[in-house]
C-alpha cells in the first residue's frame, strides 16, 4: 500500500485542541479536533475576514490560532458563514460589533430566527445565544479584500442555504461542506437536496481550482480529482434514493391516508 504523498501545507501551530495551518499567503486555516468545523482567515491588504469560526466552545483556541499570526478579534472586518450549521456558526456571537457578520440570505433568516432544527442545536448543544447577520450574501456577490477577491457563489445540496467562495486568481475554493478531500460530501441534511448536490458540484467542477479549503479535513491540492470523485458518489447517492423509495412503495403507503380522508369526507356529507 502506497503511503499518502507528505503535505504541501505548513503547520504553524499544533495543540491539544486544533491546527493551524498555511494555506497559501495570508491564507490560513484552523482545523479544530473536535466536532467543530475549520476556520478559516484570509489576510487581505484592505481588510481581514474569517470563513466559519467553529463551535461556541472553540473560541478560546480560535483566538490562540490568531493570535500565533499576530491576528486580534478586532482586526477581522468581516465573518462570512458557508451556512447555518453551529459546527460552523457557533462562536460568531463572540464577533458582534466588532466585525460584520454575513450570510447567504435563506441561512440568514433561519439564522436570525433560530430554527434550532435547520441550526442542529440538538446536536450540538451549543447555548441558544442569538447570531445577528448584517450583511445578506447572494449569488454573484464580489468580497473585496484588496489582494484578494472572493466570488459569492450559491452552491445548495448540503443545505438551501450553503455558499462557496472562490478566489479565481489564486484557485481558492472554499467549498465548506458540498465538497471535502478525497471527494467526500457533507451529506443531505434538512433544506438539503441531492440534485442541488449534483448541479453544485458540477458547478464546481467547472472552476480552475488549486487549492480545496473545505469545511471538515485537510486542505486538499487536488480539488479537481475531489470533485470528480464527489460527482461520481452522489450520482450513486441519487440512485440508492430512487432504491429505497421504491422499497418503501410510497402508493402503498399513501392509499390508506386517502382512504382515511374520503371516509372522514362521508362524515361531513351524512
Amino acid at each position: 500500500m502506497s503511503e499518502r504523498r507528505p503535505s504541501p501545507f505548513k503547520t504553524l501551530l499544533d495543540s491539544e485542541m486544533c491546527t493551524l495551518i498555511e494555506a497559501a499567503k495570508d491564507v490560513y486555516q484552523v482545523r479544530f479536533k473536535n466536532r467543530a468545523a475549520n476556520a478559516y482567515l484570509v489576510r487581505g491588504s484592505s481588510r481581514t475576514i474569517m470563513i466559519d469560526v467553529g463551535l461556541s466552545s472553540n473560541y478560546p483556541h480560535l483566538l490562540t490560532s490568531l493570535d500565533h499570526i499576530g491576528v486580534k478579534p478586532d482586526d477581522i472586518d468581516m465573518v462570512v458563514l458557508s451556512h447555518e450549521h453551529l459546527d460552523h456558526i457557533g462562536a460568531a456571537y463572540h464577533f458582534h460589533g466588532r466585525a460584520f457578520i454575513a450570510a447567504h440570505r435563506l441561512a440568514a433568516n433561519k439564522i436570525m430566527l433560530r430554527d434550532d432544527f435547520s441550526m442542529l442545536r440538538k446536536m450540538f448543544n451549543e447555548p441558544n445565544v442569538p447570531i445577528n447577520i448584517d450583511l445578506w450574501l447572494e449569488e454573484g456577490n464580489l468580497i473585496d479584500l484588496g489582494n484578494f477577491r472572493l466570488n459569492v457563489m450559491h452552491t445548495p445540496g448540503h443545505t438551501s442555504a450553503c455558499i462557496t467562495l472562490f478566489e479565481q486568481d489564486k484557485g481558492l475554493l472554499f467549498a465548506s461542506d458540498t465538497l471535502m478531500p478525497g471527494g467526500v460530501m457533507g451529506g443531505v441534511f434538512g433544506s438539503g437536496s441531492i440534485a442541488d448536490y449534483i448541479q453544485s458540484l458540477e458547478r464546481l467542477k467547472g472552476l480552475d481550482s488549486k487549492i480545496l479549503l473545505s469545511g471538515h479535513g485537510r486542505l486538499s491540492d487536488t480539488p479537481q480529482e475531489d470533485v470528480r470523485i464527489a460527482i461520481q458518489r452522489s450520482h450513486g447517492l441519487l440512485s440508492d434514493t430512487a432504491q429505497l423509495f421504491d422499497a418503501l412503495d410510497a402508493r402503498a403507503n399513501f392509499e390508506p391516508i386517502m382512504q382515511s380522508v374520503r371516509d372522514l369526507n362521508k362524515l361531513d356529507d351524512s
